[in-house]
C-alpha cells in the first residue's frame, strides 16, 4: 500500500475440512490506496483516469491546456503544450487511443471544434453545439477580437470555419437551439454550416431543439443532446477504422 499499489484481499472458499495441498482461494476485495472514493471507482476494470482538454487556437501546432486527474489517489497534473503533444501524453499514459480522439464545445468551444477539424488531422469527429461558423455575421467584434469587419475583414475571413469548410474531412455533429437569441449565435449559424458541409460531400448532421435558447432547459433536449452525442461518438469514434491522427 505505502508504495502505492492495489492490494487483492482472497478469502478461503473452501471448507478447511475439505482443503488439501494449495488452498483455493478468490478475490474478495481490492483495495487502493489514495483518495477515498465511490467504490465502482476502485474495481479493477473502471476507468479512474479523467482528462480535460481546453484548446485555444486552431492546427496541431497551436496552443492547448490539459488537466488529468487520478480519482482513485486524488493526484491532479495540469500541462500547457500543443494539441499533438497533449495527445501524445495521453497516449503515453495509456488513457487515449490516438485513433479514436473526439473534439466538441458549445458557443465559442463550437467554433473552435470547427476550426480544428478543418487545421488539424488530429481528431475522428467533432460535436459543436450552438456556435459561430462565420464571423462576418458578426462584424463588430467577436471575442478578443474588438475592430469591426469593414476594419480587418481578413481576419473575419481567416477566423471563420465557413470559408474552410472545404477542409473539414472528419464528421462533424452540428446541434443548435431553435430558439437561440444569443447575438452572435442565431440558428442560421448552424444551419449555413450543414449546408456547406453537405454541399461539399463531408459527412455532417444537423440537429435543431426546438424552443431552446443559447443553453438548452428541457429535460427531453439535454437526454436527446446526450443521444446524439452518444450516437455520433460510436459510430464515428468507437468503432470507426483506424488511421494515422498525425498528417
Amino acid at each position: 500500500m505505502r508504495q502505492g499499489f492495489r492490494v487483492a484481499v482472497a478469502d478461503q472458499v473452501q471448507d478447511p475440512k475439505e482443503a488439501k495441498g494449495i488452498v483455493a482461494r478468490a478475490v474478495t476485495r481490492v483495495v487502493t490506496p489514495g483518495t477515498l472514493v465511490d467504490d465502482t471507482l476502485l474495481e479493477n476494470d473502471a476507468a479512474v483516469t479523467l482528462a480535460a482538454l481546453c484548446f485555444t487556437g486552431e492546427g496541431d501546432d497551436s496552443p492547448a491546456s490539459l488537466a488529468i486527474v487520478e480519482a482513485s489517489t486524488g493526484s491532479l497534473v495540469f500541462a500547457d503544450a500543443t494539441h499533438d503533444t497533449i495527445i501524445d501524453e495521453l497516449v503515453r499514459r495509456g488513457v487515449t487511443d490516438p485513433n479514436r480522439v473526439a473534439v466538441g464545445g458549445h458557443s465559442y468551444g463550437a467554433f473552435m471544434t470547427a476550426n480544428l477539424l478543418a487545421h488539424s488531422d488530429l481528431f475522428r469527429a467533432g460535436i459543436a453545439r450552438s456556435g459561430a461558423y462565420n464571423r462576418t455575421l458578426t462584424p463588430f467584434g467577436f471575442q478578443a477580437e474588438s475592430r469591426h469587419f469593414w476594419k480587418v475583414p481578413e481576419i473575419y475571413a481567416s477566423m471563420s470555419p465557413f470559408n474552410h469548410a472545404d477542409r473539414i474531412k472528419d464528421p462533424l455533429l452540428l446541434i443548435h437551439g431553435q430558439d437561440d437569441d444569443n447575438q452572435g449565435t442565431f440558428p442560421m449559424q448552424s444551419e449555413r454550416m450543414y449546408q456547406a458541409l453537405r454541399g461539399l460531400g463531408a459527412t455532417a448532421r444537423y440537429v435543431q431543439l426546438p424552443y431552446e435558447a443559447h443553453g438548452y432547459r428541457a429535460r427531453e433536449s439535454l437526454l436527446h443532446v446526450l443521444w446524439e452525442t452518444s450516437t455520433w461518438l460510436d459510430r464515428y469514434v468507437k468503432n470507426a477504422p483506424t488511421k494515422d491522427h498525425k498528417k
